[in-house]
């Protein structure tokens, strides 16, 4: 398979997506039995955003056209894909990074998302059965050329251990904050609300924190979170919501809320499932400045920053960690 062979199945599996097939439909069902928090309006958001932002051909021969990838790979490699399972398919872009730029795939899906990916990837060799000699799955990655490895702080620290020797991009947690400014308007609250609580912000991209102005007013925003209050109605949600409001109760913990998202002070980037952190600024600048140089922050949300509704939104070219895929791979 050359290049083009690769984005015309590329093209086509976009428009699979966009069609919601019977048969999709009852593999989205099988991933929501699997794992609870996939329900389906989350999947239905990455399979929209993959085929829309991912595989569209204008999009895709763009981002292509941006680097110098042979039409043939002379020598190609095998690389070891360690997959996440936060979000659906999270996986799905370095999969593609690594198909488009002609090396073999060998994918380590997660437990907890598995059944999508190996769907689409069986929808590719379907379509043609040269893919089997690009994609394939293993339960342990043995012998291959580099490794991508997505994880945890603590898996992360073991995969440095297995493929520290090998060239290789691993990954650690990550999430996203928001920068605001208190001129906000109703709509970029409501917008707000979704980078928050989009996949029950599960996902890097999701934003956990929020560094604001002294005596910012945050009633407006905890209305504009009132629009996930069905999520109460999901059973793991609920019970995170009763237990961290309970702990902040029993710790006798400033803390705001709206009856379905909590709102606390705390310089922790990182949130348990239900709650936001939030922390005051004096100058704006310099707390953009510390966010830049953590190694926990994805993405700043915000005004001149990543706009407002967009952080699920991630395009081709909008790499985890800020490390170029793609160029990775080619430079191999």
């Amino acid at each position: 398979m050359n290049l083009q062979d690769r984005l015309v199945l590329l093209t086509k599996l976009g428009d699979y997506l966009k069609q919601n097939t019977d048969e999709y439909q009852a593999v989205k069902e099988r991933a929501n039995r699997e794992n609870p928090w996939f329900i389906p309006e989350f999947i239905e958001l990455a399979s929209n955003n993959i085929a829309t932002q991912f595989l569209e051909e204008e999009k895709l021969k763009t981002w292509i056209n941006s680097y110098q990838i042979p039409a043939e790979q002379p020598k190609p490699k095998t690389i070891g894909l360690v997959m996440a399972g936060n979000i659906p398919l999270v996986g799905f872009h370095d999969m593609l990074c690594v198909f488009v730029s002609g090396h073999n795939c060998l994918i380590k899906p997660s437990s907890k998302d598995e059944v999508l990916i190996r769907h689409l990837v069986n929808k590719l060799t379907e379509w043609n059965s040269e893919v089997a000699n690009y994609i394939s799955f293993a339960d342990q990655l043995k012998g291959c050329d580099a490794y991508i490895a997505t994880g945890s702080n603590n898996t992360g620290r073991y995969f440095e251990l297995y493929f520290g020797k090998y060239p290789n991009i691993i990954r650690y947690n990550r999430t996203s904050v928001a920068v605001l400014d208190g001129t906000e308007t109703e709509q970029e609250l409501e917008l707000l609300a979704d980078d928050i609580n989009l996949y029950f912000g599960l996902g890097c991209r999701n934003v956990t924190k929020l560094v604001v102005p002294k005596e910012y007013d945050f009633v407006p925003l905890l209305n504009a979170l009132k629009k996930y209050e069905h999520y109460m109605d999901h059973h793991k949600y609920k019970h995170n919501y009763d237990y961290h409001l309970a702990l902040l109760i029993m710790g006798n913990k400033f803390y705001m809320t709206n009856g379905a998202s909590i709102l606390a002070e705390n310089t922790s980037p990182f949130t348990p499932v239900s709650q936001v952190n939030y922390e005051f600024y004096e100058n704006k600048d310099v707390a953009v400045d510390g966010l830049k140089n953590s190694k926990d922050v994805q993405a700043i949300v915000g005004h001149g920053y990543v706009p407002i509704g967009k952080a699920q939104q991630p395009a081709l070219s909008d790499y985890a960690d800020g490390v170029d895929t793609m160029q990775f791979l080619l430079g191999l």
